[in-house]
């Protein structure tokens, strides 16, 4: 029988190349350094250069979320209400309610709703085939989140594709397995990035990689400028949902937050990292009938990580092992000692949020403390 490592392996099969992804580096760099030395090409649209492999055992372990070939029909679109398009702009959006394409027609909404098409030049559809890309990541409250507390109105356009594109990218390819396990059991993404969050390292380059596709490029009309600074902000928000970084992103934002300018661009790349920090981690603003599935599909993620350890011999963490957690035991230390600090934190940034968002959450604690209490010792 395959070993659960030798599956995890099997599954970053296309990364093994390591050598391919060293040269697709060395290609990048030469060229960055091409563009530091021609200042004028800021004013040129960005066009991906044909010759140029972001890394190629990425770019083929991205193939599977680019299968748009000619067979492929972007389906009548979702005609939406005015109703819906506020609740989709709720932070308890039930994402169970809505079908495949139904989400294809929300997501779209969300760009057009934020003039991004407009704004960047953004061909409909491309976009249509970069979201059918990624059509796997859409459990998000960002959207919620920007509207709920108003901030929309004070980020500029390129600060709303920043938060869109990592939103959507922020997961993409995830095997399954977390950082700790990547790193213990050597994998190839630990090996490729240097045990230096190789998931959220991962997901950055598969999102770029679709991203420099042409028919899922939905940055193909922007600026070399923007494309650069959305690239260098993307990235920083992706690598910010590794929880590893959590203390650290914390102790930067409450400085930041005493004299908060969102003219400040260290600042305003503080604050994307921490709504999208929030919106990665925001399920329990939503009603315990949305919440709930998605903590047991967490929980059972968890737990087959855990039983795969203790198979490899692998360290385990107390808080992903059957044996030695509960769902009610393991909501109420992560919303407790995460998730509501987090988000008070924020609120001295972003308005609206009591109401509507921490309350909701602390409603959530709540209902867990009782489950705990009921829950046989």
């Amino acid at each position: 029988m395959q070993s659960a490592l030798e599956q995890v392996s099997s599954s970053s099969a296309s990364l093994n190349d390591v050598e391919d992804l060293k040269n697709g580096i060395v290609a990048l760099k030469k060229k960055l350094e091409e563009m530091d030395k021609n200042p004028s090409a800021s004013a040129t649209k960005y066009i991906p250069p044909a010759n140029l492999t972001i890394a190629s055992p990425i770019q083929k372990q991205a193939k599977k979320h680019i299968i748009i070939n000619s067979h492929y029909k972007y389906k009548p679109k979702y005609i939406l209400t005015e109703e819906t398009k506020e609740y989709l702009r709720s932070p308890t959006f039930d994402n169970w309610a809505w079908d495949e394409n139904e989400l294809f027609g929300l997501f779209e909404f969300m760009f057009e709703d934020m003039n991004l098409l407009k704004e960047f030049s953004i061909d409909v559809e491309t976009l249509r085939k970069f979201l059918i890309s990624i059509r796997d990541c859409y459990n998000n409250n960002m959207f919620g989140i920007l509207n709920v507390t108003e901030v929309v109105h004070k980020l500029k356009p390129i600060d709303k594709l920043i938060l869109i594109l990592s939103t959507i990218g922020h997961d993409l390819d995830h095997p399954g397995f977390n950082n700790a396990f990547q790193i213990n059991a050597a994998t190839d993404l630990a090996i490729i990035y240097n045990d230096i969050s190789p998931l959220e390292n991962h997901h950055a380059a598969v999102l770029f990689t679709i991203l420099g596709n042409s028919e899922t490029n939905v940055l193909a009309n922007v600026s070399d400028a923007v494309y650069r600074e959305a690239r260098k902000n993307i990235i920083r928000c992706i690598l910010a949902t590794d929880m590893a970084k959590h203390g650290e992103i914390m102790a930067a934002f409450k400085k930041a937050s005493e004299t908060f300018n969102y003219e400040d661009t260290e600042h305003k790349s503080l604050l994307l990292q921490m709504i999208i920090k929030c919106s990665d981690i925001s399920n329990e603003v939503r009603p315990t009938e949305i919440s709930e599935p998605w903590v047991e599909a967490l929980l059972n993620e968890f737990f087959t990580q855990s039983d795969t350890e203790k198979a490899q011999g692998l360290p385990t963490a107390p808080f992903m092992d059957r044996d030695k957690v509960t769902k009610a035991g393991a909501q109420v230390g992560f919303i407790g000692y995460v998730m509501i600090p987090l988000f008070e934190l924020a609120s001295k940034v972003l308005p609206n949020m009591e109401k509507t968002i921490i309350q909701p959450i602390k409603d959530s604690l709540t209902y867990y403390k009782v489950m705990l209490e009921k829950t046989p010792k």
